[in-house]
């Protein structure tokens, strides 16, 4: 079993006890999402530590934006809530880059793969080196959008 999830169980364990209910809560629905994870398609199998992280991410994106939606609608209290569940899940992701860390990232694979006057043509080129080297550290949509200003 994958050292993650021991931890996710060990965690939500602790809170319960603590009685702490956001907390709780939260792991108990990554859990599921794990679980879910687990089970879909053909065959059921085992997730590694990086398929756990993957979800993870997943669930943060999907807190934040509940949360932005909330805000939209004048939902102030839900918007909290789904804000401090993200904040619960982020405490299990590795620590996120900043934008001054993706500029520098985009910046040298661009140069590297030499790629600096293809324009938006080598996005894909790009994307798939920079892909793997951010995956659970940025947000791929904010990664893409530095590629795109960066090849003009």
């Amino acid at each position: 079993m994958s050292e993650l999830k021991d931890r996710l169980r060990a965690d939500l364990t602790t809170s319960m006890k603590a009685r702490d209910s956001l907390r709780a809560s939260t792991l108990r629905m990554v859990l599921t999402a794990v679980t879910n994870a687990e089970v879909a398609g053909k065959a059921a199998r085992k997730l590694s530590d990086d398929d756990i992280l993957g979800v993870l991410t997943t669930e943060a994106k999907k807190r934040r934006e509940a949360a932005e939606a909330f805000d939209a609608a004048g939902r102030e209290e839900s918007a909290a809530k789904e804000r401090a569940e993200a904040g619960v899940i982020a405490d299990y992701l590795p620590a996120q880059l900043g934008e001054e860390e993706i500029r520098d990232l985009v910046t040298s694979t661009i140069a590297d793969l030499g790629v600096a006057g293809d324009g938006p043509r080598a996005m894909g080129k790009v994307m798939g080196v920079v892909s793997p080297q951010i995956k659970g550290r940025a947000d791929g949509a904010a990664v893409a959008a530095e590629v795109r200003r960066q090849l003009g």
